[in-house]
């Protein structure tokens, strides 16, 4: 009941060819990218004489082919896209690769001989018999002839796959039925058979353009983890684009939510996952071509976690690109006012340098999700470690100032631990600091309601602020009833907090503790 089941018939631009029609089916688990395939079901098509052709890696292009078909589609390998370099040195079905039988082979299994080819291959090769017309094959419903002037443009993906290359709308050339392969026996139907399938646990949607902020209309893609790419799949209203990204997004996050549930039983309560998800972070040279790059973001225990690729292992966590303590940090979602480009759903993080990062997610449900997850990742850090203290400097003085969650702000002597002066929380009526080092404290004083000012230096000032915000928000949030309640449906019955679920499909309304 947690996830999203669709189907429906959409184009599908793959690379720098024209766009043809595919099916998608999303799965629990799986994208399902399917193309429209005439496949013999029936006796065996016949082979002309075979031949062996051996041929050289190119620097750029590699082979100069590329195969498709394979034993799933009960015909051979084909070779279905051939360079003009390799063109009159090759047939079209493939026997043998370096000496290899792939007659029975599927397609990746043929895919992956080639890939390790070397850097050359010697292929034994052969015609079909009546190749032009067969390669023709119009994607009709029936076995009505179709005139070439009426045919939807799209060659029989059994060799070319929607890559267009038999077909050309000047060709005067028969599409009749009666021009397909005859044999005894021998009988062709089309049907919808699997071109890609795209596993989404860790996969991420883009409708964006790679590397900037322009958005395609009414388009998306699907990237695996492993990096394999659906295409940019075009609907045909912004209606439907949106539903079926709000569905693929619900189906990844119940997946992520599943997974993290798994991996947290390996660690202890102190170092448990809240949150896992792609972002795309805005390059900080303005200058570079790409603006922006993917990244992945956990939530583990205390800290802010950047990864180029999501960790699989225990050792991928030692590894990351960067990690911050969360109540260190400020997060920040942006309002339209604020946004730097043409990117929606944006948020920044200050770290505790004072570096500002800017990051963009496709939806608003996923900008929800991270939101409300980076609050709990806060607010348990912030429960578990109770008090922590900064070194400082007062009137010349070396001083400790301790932000502690049930007593508030203590100032004592670095030397003797005496204590100086405490206020509560709520004593606290305002601040200011020079951006530098110093911050300036308003507190009341309780007896007589008068404002007294401690000037404080610190020589990390943006880690300070930060870990004050962090300590007022989770002050606040333990008297939001809301917050109470998500934070007690997000924890398990040993008490283990797990990843943050919103639906990707409902308008929840946000924590109300920024301050």
């Amino acid at each position: 009941s947690f996830f999203s089941t669709k189907t429906g018939v959409y184009l599908l631009q793959d690379g720098n060819e024209e766009p043809f029609n595919i099916r998608l089916h999303l799965a629990k688990d799986i994208l399902t990218i399917q193309e429209q395939d005439v496949i013999c079901v029936s006796g065996e098509p016949f082979y002309s004489s075979e031949r062996t052709v051996t041929i050289r890696r190119q620097t750029i292009g590699g082979f100069g082919l590329s195969i498709k078909g394979g034993a799933e589609h009960k015909i051979p390998v084909v070779i279905s896209k051939i360079s003009k370099e390799q063109k009159g040195k090759l047939s079209f079905f493939v026997f043998f690769i370096n000496g290899i039988n792939v007659r029975s082979y599927r397609h990746e299994e043929a895919v992956q001989v080639l890939r390790n080819a070397g850097e050359e291959v010697t292929l034994t090769v052969s015609f079909l018999k009546k190749t032009p017309a067969f390669l023709k094959l119009p994607l009709c419903e029936d076995c009505t002839c179709v005139p070439s002037d009426q045919s939807s443009g799209t060659s029989s993906p059994l060799c070319d796959s929607g890559l267009h290359l038999n077909y050309h709308p000047n060709n005067t050339d028969s599409l009749s039925c009666s021009s397909w392969p005859t044999s005894p026996g021998l009988r062709w139907e089309k049907r919808w058979v699997d071109l890609r399938l795209i596993p989404l646990l860790h996969s991420r949607l883009s409708q964006h353009i790679p590397g900037s902020d322009v958005c395609r209309k009414h388009a998306f893609q699907v990237i695996a983890v492993d990096g394999v790419c659906s295409g940019v799949i075009t609907c045909p209203t912004a209606e439907d684009c949106l539903d079926w990204l709000q569905a693929i997004a619900a189906n990844i996050s119940a997946l992520t939510k599943h997974n993290v549930k798994k991996i947290n039983r390996n660690f202890p309560v102190n170092q448990q996952i809240i949150y896992m998800g792609w972002v795309d972070e805005k390059e900080q040279d303005s200058g570079q071509d790409r603006m922006y790059s993917p990244k992945f973001l956990a939530l583990k225990g205390s800290s802010l976690f950047k990864f180029s690729a999501p960790p699989v292992t225990t050792w991928d966590w030692t590894r990351a690109e960067k990690s911050y303590t969360v109540y260190e940090i400020m997060c920040k979602v942006l309002k339209d006012s604020d946004l730097l480009d043409k990117r929606k759903h944006c948020f920044s993080i200050q770290t505790e340098c004072g570096e500002d990062m800017f990051y963009s997610v496709e939806l608003e449900c996923e900008l929800l999700i991270w939101e409300k997850a980076f609050q709990m990742a806060t607010f348990l850090e912030v429960e578990r470690i109770q008090c922590k203290t900064y070194a400082c400097i007062m009137e010349s003085h070396l001083m400790g100032l301790t932000v502690d969650f049930s007593m508030g702000f203590v100032c004592f002597d670095a030397a003797s631990k005496a204590v100086l002066w405490r206020y509560k929380f709520s004593q606290l009526k305002g601040s200011s600091d020079d951006g530098k080092s110093k911050i300036k404290f308003l507190f009341q004083n309780q007896d007589n309601k008068a404002i007294e000012a401690k000037e404080l230096e610190f020589s990390n000032l943006f880690a300070v602020l930060h870990c004050i915000h962090a300590f007022f928000a989770a002050k606040v949030a333990c008297l939001d009833p809301m917050f109470v309640e998500s934070q007690g449906a997000a924890t398990t019955a040993g008490g283990v907090s797990t990843l943050t679920s919103v639906s990707c499909n409902t308008q929840t309304s946000r924590i109300k503790y920024s301050i």
